[in-house]
């Protein structure tokens, strides 16, 4: 659930078929923040346009006990950032990755 602009969020601990694809990430992309349900990608989207279109410096915090998907929530804004940075040099979303995606998403 959203809190304002922040997303609450429970692992599943299990895979849902669909959630975090390209097709999500392209829906989110075109959405503001609250326009769709809440999603790890709308947060990441809001970020994406606040840095671009006002310029403000960008932060998410990622809090959790052991076990509870933060490396996992971590790696998904990255996807979701990395996607947009493709779209915004003329790259198609559903480009599989890019070494700068591969080398961030390693690290």
């Amino acid at each position: 659930t959203n809190i304002g602009s922040i997303l609450a969020s429970v692992n599943p601990y299990k895979a849902v078929p669909g959630l975090y694809s390209v097709e999500a990430i392209e829906l989110y992309r075109q959405h503001h923040l609250g326009e769709l349900p809440p999603h790890i990608f709308a947060t990441a989207n809001e970020c994406y346009r606040c840095l671009w279109k006002r310029h403000d410096s960008q932060c998410v915090l990622i809090s959790g006990e052991s076990g509870a998907g933060k490396t996992e929530s971590t790696k998904l804004l990255l996807k979701f950032l990395s996607a947009m940075s493709q779209t915004s040099l003329g790259g198609p979303v559903s480009e599989k990755s890019t070494r700068v995606e591969e080398a961030i998403l390693e690290s």
